[in-house]
């Protein structure tokens, strides 16, 4: 999914009850056992909620802290932006499925995650 040329540096949080993620990955999965799953964005089996980490939330946001880990309805975020030099993506807060304070391992994440336990 292309991202904005914008590179904007500096602390921002969300109006209302909006919500900031980061490292939702749509490239190539390797799972732990060395399954291979390739990137499929933009394609019919991409189209599947992916995981990503929340960054920060609007002050009326009451579902989800900052740190968690959410599973995102698909197409239910914004196409990306750089933001001091990560990219992060807002999602729609109607949107959001699931919610867990700890990261997803690889076998929970959705085909194109791209979680590496190595990094």
């Amino acid at each position: 999914m292309p991202i904005s040329n914008t590179n904007i540096t500096g602390t921002f949080r969300p109006l209302h009850d909006g919500v900031l993620v980061k490292e939702m990955k749509f490239d190539e999965v390797r799972t732990a056992s060395g399954l291979i799953i390739p990137g499929d964005d933009a394609e019919l089996r991409g189209i599947h909620p992916r995981w990503a980490q929340v960054v920060t939330i609007g002050p009326e946001q009451t579902d989800v802290s900052e740190g968690q880990w959410i599973l995102v309805a698909h197409g239910r975020w914004s196409r990306g932006f750089n933001l001091n030099g990560e990219t992060h993506r807002t999602v729609d807060p109607k949107d959001i499925l699931m919610v867990s304070d700890d990261r997803p391992r690889d076998e929970y994440f959705a085909p194109s995650m791209g979680h590496r336990e190595d990094g």
